[in-house]
């Protein structure tokens, strides 16, 4: 019995730190959409967290519907002459002709490509703000780059590196702190890597290929990770200013962008597992253990799924805002909009192409928290 009431609430806890982030982040992306869209002079009908039933809501003196509905699994923003909440072209005529003015689809398309874009910005802009934040007030790891201890048998005592060796750049990319070094490090699958290091004032170079090694992801599961096999002496953090604290969070933005792309580039070529893509029992999963760590562990994770989630929207995939954006680029070089059936054939594609790696998503998840081993012995 107690088993199962930690159990329970093991997963409520979970759920709670899902929805808190996902709310927060699908309001930041969708009022991106929304605050460009009233400055363009487009008519908004609904502002909705959430789909399905609505639990909770109120209309603007604008006429805005905002609300908040069952299902806390995204968000939409749905525009004067829509014919749902991905600015899919609707009945016109439906609309009074004295309103045709204020839909999205009678603006320009510079006009309908900055609302269209507007909602990633939004989300690297938060991510931005949340990590100078949490470097203004609990401080920014940056620990030296130096080579506190050298593990026996590791890649790092192959190459000969020593203790109070100066890691100064990788492949040519200038490394600053430890931090930045393990993250290099451990998306290496195995290829070998030109280290510049400082030694009794003289910079070496030398060739080093990381070992991969199977860790615990901490969902039970082990992924494979670069090592170089050495460590750092202790931790460091510095408190930044204000200003000093912004760029610093864009840095950071940017090292997680640089990440994703790295990562993903692996599992183009084959060299990682697609088994490492997550989905939402995976998001959901870290959400809650983030949280168990501290206010800015949780933080941090928000931060960089808000970075994800832009990366995400901006895939050049129809029914995305990427998506969007390339038919506002073909139309701008073509002089007229594609035609409404192609249009359609793309949205179409692009929700099989989001609904497949959901599914996929998804399933690496159950694999993961061991839910498809559970089932399979239900009947074995």
């Amino acid at each position: 019995m107690m088993e199962l009431l930690a159990w329970l609430g093991s997963s409520l806890h979970t759920i709670l730190f899902f929805v808190l982030a996902l709310s927060a982040l699908v309001s930041v992306h969708e009022y991106g959409h929304f605050w460009v869209a009233r400055r363009c002079g487009v008519a908004i009908e609904v502002f909705s967290i959430g789909f399905g039933r609505e639990l909770l809501g109120w209309t603007d003196r604008r006429g805005t519907r905002w609300k908040i509905s069952l299902l806390p699994l995204g968000g939409y923003v749905k525009f004067l002459g829509d014919s749902d909440g991905t600015s899919t072209r609707g009945d016109l005529d439906a609309v009074p002709e004295a309103r045709r003015a204020d839909t999205y689809h009678a603006k320009p398309v510079a006009a309908r490509a900055a609302i269209a874009a507007a909602g990633p910005v939004a989300n690297f802009i938060f991510a931005v703000l949340l990590f100078a934040a949490l470097f203004a007030t609990f401080g920014q790891p940056f620990t030296p780059a130096e080579v506190g201890k050298v593990v026996a048998g590791g890649a790092a005592e192959a190459a000969g590196l020593k203790p109070g060796d100066r890691i100064l750049a990788i492949d040519g990319g200038g490394i600053d702190r430890f931090e930045d070094l393990q993250l290099v490090i451990r998306l290496n699958q195995g290829t070998p890597i030109d280290l510049r290091f400082l030694r009794d004032g003289q910079v070496q170079d030398i060739a080093i290929t990381p070992k991969v090694v199977d860790e615990d992801d901490g969902n039970g599961r082990t992924v494979k990770v670069g090592q170089l096999g050495i460590s750092r002496s202790g931790t460091e953090y510095v408190q930044r200013g204000p200003l000093d604290a912004v760029w610093y969070g864009a840095r950071e933005v940017w090292t997680v962008i640089d990440m994703t792309g790295t990562a993903l580039g692996q599992m183009v070529t084959g060299s990682r597992s697609t088994e490492d893509l997550g989905g939402p029992l995976g998001i959901a999963t870290m959400a809650g253990r983030s949280a168990s760590l501290g206010f800015a562990s949780f933080l941090w994770l928000v931060a960089a799924l808000s970075v994800n989630l832009a990366l995400f929207n901006l895939l050049p995939v129809p029914m995305l805002d990427g998506g969007h954006l390339l038919f506002y680029a073909c139309e701008a070089m073509r002089g007229r909009p594609l035609g409404e059936r192609v249009q359609e054939f793309g949205f179409r594609i692009g929700l099989a192409m989001v609904l497949t790696l959901m599914v996929f998503a998804t399933w690496n998840d159950l694999v993961r928290l061991r839910v498809v081993d559970f089932i399979s012995g239900l009947f074995t």
